[in-house]
């Protein structure tokens, strides 16, 4: 497929264990419906998952609900087609420049494996944008087709 209409869904899924895989089935459908390859596809679906269980253990978000917006389109600056995802939620949010990444020498001595979803989603991702702050937190993940 040389061009790539638009296309949006939206999806509410409850803070439940294993929601998050009704998202990725998402992302697998319009992933293939641009023509996107296996590898990235799958990609996106891990960096979907990490946002979603960040967003439900993190956010103490009151209405127990993460939203999520699909975005397929055809363009960007030159770079071509990109499949975005947002996935947002209603908590009490947190200051992004505040992230530490864990220490892996530290992290292997650890009982505590954990810490390390934002930066699993920058390293599967083209384009990761975080707004955080009282009302919530926003994390918009792009990946080029």
């Amino acid at each position: 497929m040389s061009s790539v209409e638009r296309r949006e869904v939206h999806l509410t899924i409850p803070v439940a264990p294993e929601m998050e895989i009704a998202a990725t089935a998402q992302v697998a459908a319009m992933g293939e419906w641009m023509e996107m390859g296996r590898d990235k596809i799958d990609e996106v679906k891990m960096a979907v998952v990490e946002a979603c269980i960040n967003a439900f253990e993190h956010s103490a978000t009151p209405d127990r609900k993460v939203t999520l917006a699909f975005r397929i389109d055809s363009e960007d600056a030159g770079r071509g087609a990109y499949l975005e995802v947002d996935v947002t939620d209603a908590g009490h949010g947190f200051d992004p420049s505040r992230l530490k990444t864990p220490e892996i020498a530290t992290a292997l001595k650890s009982s505590r494996k954990r810490g390390w979803g934002i930066k699993i989603i920058e390293s599967l991702m083209d384009d990761v944008r975080i707004e955080s702050g009282e009302h919530g937190t926003r994390i918009v993940m792009r990946k080029y087709r």
